[in-house]
């Protein structure tokens, strides 16, 4: 049961990983040439965000 929660959670995130640089190819790699001249810290908080906010989705809808 776990494995294909894992499996098909994986498949969602590439799907919306996939989204942007598929519908949008050059909005998203401007998009990320501006991230890759971000401060270090500030990646580190996006990153920080982005799993509270992940954990904070799984635990409410659990």
């Amino acid at each position: 049961m776990l494995e294909q929660v894992l499996i098909a959670a994986l498949g969602l995130m590439l799907i919306l990983e996939g989204f942007m640089p598929f519908v949008f190819p050059e909005v998203w790699r401007k998009t990320m040439q501006q991230a890759t001249q971000l401060p270090e810290n500030q990646l580190r908080l996006m990153g920080l965000t982005s799993m509270i906010i992940g954990v904070l989705i799984l635990l409410i809808f659990d």
